[in-house]
């Protein structure tokens, strides 16, 4: 398999509302599904989850 296609770019978007985004890349066969990370939103100023988007 090439690199994108088992570690895709996903972008990561604040639940705060805020529009605040983080990149990362995941593994597609350990987390098929949508990520959910809790990180910083410096908007908010506080700790948020932040849910993959597509």
């Amino acid at each position: 398999m090439a690199r994108t296609e088992l570690r895709p770019v996903i972008k990561l978007r604040s639940t705060a509302g805020t529009g605040y985004t983080y990149v990362t890349r995941k593994n597609r066969r350990n987390d098929p599904d949508r990520l959910t990370l809790r990180k910083f939103d410096p908007v908010a100023r506080r700790h948020v989850a932040f849910r993959e988007e597509r």
